[in-house]
């Protein structure tokens, strides 16, 4: 990846909708040339696709919350499987430490919070343990990689 391809991946980041043309322009490099190396970073995986961001407050999730989560490792594949099917749950990433997985989860208020905390979280399958950070405020919420991937020298 070269310096172009690094613009092309900012002003991508920035607006997702940015039309070929405009894309060429900001990259100072004309439209054939610029389709072709979007659509190659597409099929080489470093572009993964392209999504909306929503605010999920104004979706009517009112509480997030991060939860830590043992479970019997001859369950991991039931459980990740399991994981991915289930809606609330937005992220999840196999981790080092005391837990085995950390979630991210959405929920509309307390009640809501609560009912998939003990009768959905904790039953999934091979839950040994949980443990439940309750989100306050959101202080960064960065999802551009091209900058951070430019600081790493990559």
């Amino acid at each position: 990846m070269d310096q172009l391809d690094r613009k092309i991946i900012r002003a991508l980041e920035r607006d997702a909708r940015i039309s070929y043309a405009a894309l060429s322009e900001e990259v100072s490099l004309s439209k054939s040339p610029c389709w072709a190396r979007v659509k190659a970073m597409e099929e080489q995986g470093v572009i993964r696709g392209y999504r909306t961001e929503l605010d999920p407050a104004r979706l009517g999730f009112g509480l997030e919350a991060f939860v830590q989560v043992s479970i019997d490792f001859e369950q991991s594949e039931a459980f990740e499987a399991a994981v991915r099917n289930h809606p609330l749950i937005r992220r999840c990433h196999a981790t080092t430490g005391e837990a085995d997985y950390l979630l991210h989860i959405l929920a509309r208020d307390m009640s809501g919070m609560d009912k998939l905390l003990r009768e959905e979280i904790c039953r999934l399958p091979g839950v040994k343990r949980s443990i439940t950070a309750m989100v306050t405020r959101e202080i960064k919420a960065e999802t551009a990689l091209a900058v951070a991937a430019q600081a790493i020298g990559s």
